[in-house]
């Protein structure tokens, strides 16, 4: 089950955080962020680009503030980067990955000859 939460903003609308399996590698994970009206539309919203199996249930990982800013900011409402690693700790030489459009994340990869 992937983690994932919610956090309900003051105008009515929320923002849904998933962690999911990275199509691109197996052992990966990404971090998805969804701005909706609810969290019923947040989760249509992502199954409507072909992510079938997603689910939210409770709120073990809800979004960050820095997140929440991050979606807010963007046209789509829809970003995710790659998911920290459980247990890494970070410090200077760590540097944090952008956040992308999730069009570069459901991009079909170019057939190689």
């Amino acid at each position: 089950m992937a983690a994932g939460g919610f956090c309900k903003l003051p105008n009515g609308t929320v923002v849904v955080a998933l962690n999911l399996p990275s199509p691109a590698a197996p052992e990966g994970s990404v971090r998805v962020l969804v701005h909706a009206p609810n969290r019923a539309r947040a989760l249509t919203r992502l199954r409507n680009l072909g992510l079938r199996a997603v689910y939210l249930r409770g709120n073990a990982a809800p979004p960050t503030p820095d997140e929440i800013t991050a979606v807010l900011h963007h046209p789509d409402g829809l970003i995710w980067r790659t998911a920290p690693v459980a247990g890494a700790v970070g410090g200077p030489e760590l540097v944090q990955e952008l956040w992308h459009p999730i069009r570069a994340l459901i991009r079909r990869p170019t057939a190689q000859t």
